[in-house]
């Protein structure tokens, strides 16, 4: 089947079998490889992309299911080239990845809530962190990173709380 879809801003078709997942269409016939694979099952969250601004585990959607839509992966969240976002950023300096193999579904994830809820709290990151399985950080480091980057963007804004 012809799929039709705009990944990381840029139009994309390719022919793939009914049964052909988003996450091996990205990784295997677009080379976006970012995107990892980790349980196959919809469990871990290191597939997770963006499909239309939400997240999504692109190992539990068909490609099929992704035509007309609009995917960001991992590549398409980079700060300006060589760089890093902030949140990546963060995560760097708050050592909030070890292996880095989870990371790029826990970008993604991370970076929709900081869309959805400019300020969480730390109760809130860990909540939303629930789809994303790590099994080397422990979580604590990228909870920082995260409430490092909602206190760095409100600092710019002239929002910082006075300590």
């Amino acid at each position: 089947m012809r799929t039709r879809l705009t990944v990381n801003g840029v139009p994309a078709e390719a022919d793939v079998e009914p049964r052909v997942l988003l996450v091996d269409l990205l990784r295997d016939t677009l080379g976006l490889t970012g995107t990892k694979v980790g349980c196959d099952t919809g469990q871990c969250g290191t597939c997770v992309v963006h499909v239309n601004g939400v997240s999504a585990k692109s190992c539990a959607i068909l490609a099929v299911q992704a035509e007309g839509t609009e995917v960001t992966t991992i590549e398409g969240i980079n700060g300006p080239p060589g760089e890093l976002n902030p949140l990546q950023a963060a995560l760097h300096a708050m050592h909030g990845t070890q292996c880095g193999f989870c990371t790029p579904g826990m970008v993604l994830s991370l970076t929709e809530l900081l869309r959805r809820t400019p300020r969480p709290t730390e109760d809130q990151i860990r909540t939303w962190l629930t789809g994303n399985l790590c099994r080397c950080t422990g979580y604590h480091s990228v909870v920082r990173a995260v409430l490092r980057v909602a206190a760095e963007a409100d600092e710019q804004a002239g929002l910082a709380v006075p300590r």
